[in-house]
């Protein structure tokens, strides 16, 4: 029974290991943003997309602004289509409540690309915990 676990336990860590967690990260707007924040937001999710995070773009209505929901609809597809070239867009722009929401998941050629690096990364990691093993042994 307890080596059955222990194995089980082990398997289990594993798997976990080589899972990936996908992070969201969202940018909220009004319908009245101006352009200059706006660009700034969508620098901020270019930036996101390109690590391989998916982005949520949310556009909150207050008051009578709900009224005028395709001022929302216009400014997501400005989004999208400035973001075209890193991501693809997983959800299509839909109201929730008093919010229209767009989701935006990063291009598979860009996944791959931020995979390589993180792999890249970890391997330069590694290869330092050695070398400063190494020399602790020597001394």
């Amino acid at each position: 029974m307890g080596k059955y676990l222990f194995e089980k336990n082990k398997k289990d860590r594993l798997a976990r290991k080589s899972q990936t967690k996908i992070e969201m990260k969202e940018i909220r707007l009004r319908p009245k943003t101006n352009e200059h924040h706006r660009g700034f937001k969508v620098k901020n999710a270019r930036g996101w997309l390109q690590k391989g995070m998916k982005v949520k773009v949310t556009i909150r209505f207050r008051g009578r602004e709900v009224t005028y929901p395709e001022i929302a609809l216009e400014d997501l597809k400005e989004i999208a289509e400035e973001l075209k070239d890193v991501s693809v867009i997983e959800t299509a722009p839909s109201m929730e409540g008093r919010a229209m929401n767009l989701i935006l998941a990063p291009s598979k050629e860009n996944e791959k690309k931020a995979a390589s690096e993180n792999k890249q990364k970890k391997n330069v990691k590694r290869a330092e915990k050695t070398e400063e093993k190494q020399a602790t042994k020597e001394k």
